[in-house]
């Protein structure tokens, strides 16, 4: 029957995985609809039970991933090549740099550049210095650095390298139930496989609908401050409309004219802004503020990557690391599978570092410039960030607030508006790509119309997320995600150890340097 639908509706997939995961889709978004106050006791009961008890294994295991990342590229796997013999890089560094980062976090460092920083200069997580003060200034800097840097590229990392080892090494399918053919060999095409693959749809679909819903949040201030568009409901659902009309015409160029092209232009008009605001703020404080900022970064990264606040008991963290990687540990199957597909031909150890390094350069840089810039304003200009973005709690407009103690105020706002309109929109619609061949399995590309159809489901869980729920907002789009995020921690953990039995019985070492290896090992020598 559900061949037959299939043929009839015109689509190239695997109808058990599509037609299952529409079937989720459309029963969230109806019980959501119908059943408003139930959803908002459920998800909050669940979010409050999971950040509660399980807070530290959220905290442990990205500390974990990234611990094996780094092992895993300076061992003697490092060498080994994401491809063919021969294969090279498709994308140069420059493009696949631009791809991978406007698919990953380029959105959030717009929406979290400034609020994040300002509201713990305001509200220190450890609370041992003064609100407001320099201590509380690089304790900002060191809580920011560590949500935006390694870990959260580590999360992406773990299971782009997954996918790029079994899809080009043991030339499996781009989904998630390939990682696991280790443990379940051929059942991955099975039952089994298919469940896995369903929940990589579903919190795919979830996680770039809290990002949609985020940006729609930002986007919506910015319209607010520039134009009196009223911030309600009705003004979120069109705007998200509009973003996904813009990644509907994305998603239907490709990857090549539409994801590339689209984050190619954007990189470059992020960074124009960076360089604006270093240009016409405090241009050396800025310059050696970055500097000091890696330094905060490296002393507190071994800290706070096992902290977890044992003796303050806060609750601090529940808020906002677990919700973190909750939230970027859902949607890391598509990332994971976009940054596979955009660098076949790299080895293990050019990728891993690659993955981590090159975007945590670019984070300490970001936050240094937006953070630092907020912090100055506060200490030692006009002020007002903190009463506006803490006190008023409006997170969402951080960036514009901040934008107002810059020359060109409207200009550079509109401006800034357009940046988080085209980040969200490829995070869309790469969103959209991903889907597709989760849901397609070894079938190739699926056809347009298949591709829309996910860009369109995005958006709608975004609206229901944003406009149906009871608290709306961000609450709303915390608590879903946190409860969504779990099971994708259990598969992360899987994840590694079905990756190093791959490697261990596909003896998946250069010869020169397997030879190496097995010399160390001969006793008659």
């Amino acid at each position: 029957m559900l061949e037959r639908l299939q043929r009839r509706l015109g689509l190239r997939t695997d109808p058990a995985v599509f037609f299952t995961s529409t079937v989720l889709m459309v029963l969230f978004v109806v019980a959501t609809i119908a059943f408003t106050a139930q959803i908002d006791l459920l998800f909050g009961t669940l979010s409050n039970w999971i950040t509660d008890k399980l807070g530290w294994f959220y905290i442990l295991g990205v500390t974990t991933f990234l611990i094996f990342l780094i092992w895993i590229a300076a061992s003697r796997y490092g060498n080994v090549r994401l491809g063919d013999k021969g294969d090279l890089p498709e994308y140069s560094n420059p493009a696949w740099f631009a791809m991978l980062f406007a698919a990953g976090i380029g959105s959030i460092l717009m929406f979290w550049g400034v609020a994040e920083p300002i509201s713990h200069f305001a509200n220190p997580p450890q609370q041992n210095v003064p609100p407001e003060s320099t201590g509380a200034a690089k304790q900002a800097m060191a809580y920011a650095l560590y949500h935006f840097g390694l870990h959260t590229w580590t999360i992406f990392c773990l299971p782009a390298l997954a996918f790029a080892y079994f899809g080009y090494r043991r030339k499996l399918p781009l989904r998630l139930s390939s990682i696991f053919q280790p443990f379940l060999g051929d059942r991955i095409h099975g039952p089994i496989g298919k469940i896995i693959d369903i929940t990589a749809v579903m919190g795919t679909l979830f996680g770039v609908a809290v990002s949609i819903g985020l940006g729609t949040l930002q986007i919506n201030s910015g319209l607010a401050s520039l134009f009196g568009v009223p911030e309600n409901k009705l003004a979120q659902v069109l705007l998200i409309a509009a973003i996904e009309a813009i990644a509907v015409v994305s998603v239907a160029l490709g990857l090549d004219k539409g994801v590339k092209r689209l984050s190619n232009i954007n990189i470059v008009m992020a960074i124009a802004l960076m360089v604006f605001v270093v240009v016409t703020g405090s241009t050396l404080f800025l310059i050696r503020g970055i500097i000091e900022s890696t330094g905060i970064y490296l002393r507190w990264l071994v800290p706070l990557a096992f902290w977890n606040d044992a003796f303050g008991d806060t609750g601090w963290q529940d808020t906002w690391t677990v919700f973190y990687w909750a939230w970027t540990i859902s949607w890391s199957p598509f990332v994971g599978i976009f940054i596979a597909r955009i660098s076949r031909g790299r080895t293990i150890r050019e990728f891993v570092l690659g993955v981590l390094l090159l975007p945590t350069a670019f984070t300490i840089i970001w936050f240094s410039v937006f953070g630092l810039s907020a912090v100055d304003i506060e200490l030692n200009g006009p002020g007002g960030l903190v009463q506006s973005v803490v006190v008023n709690d409006d997170i969402p407009g951080a960036l514009f607030a901040f934008l107002e103690n810059f020359p060109f105020t409207t200009a550079v706002s509109v401006f800034s508006v357009l940046i988080v309109a085209i980040f969200f929109t490829t995070s869309s619609d790469s969103a959209s790509l991903v889907v597709d061949m989760l849901c397609n399995g070894d079938k190739g590309v699926g056809p347009t119309h298949q591709r829309v159809y996910w860009a369109v489901a995005e958006g709608v869980i975004a609206a229901t997320l944003l406009a149906a729920t009871g608290k709306g907002g961000l609450d709303a789009l915390q608590q879903v995600i946190v409860v969504v995020g779990l099971p994708f921690f259990v598969i992360a953990f899987l994840m590694m150890f079905s990756l190093m039995r791959a490697l261990g019985n596909d003896d998946a070492v250069p010869v020169f340097h397997r030879h190496r290896f097995q010399r160390r090992q001969d006793p008659q020598e």
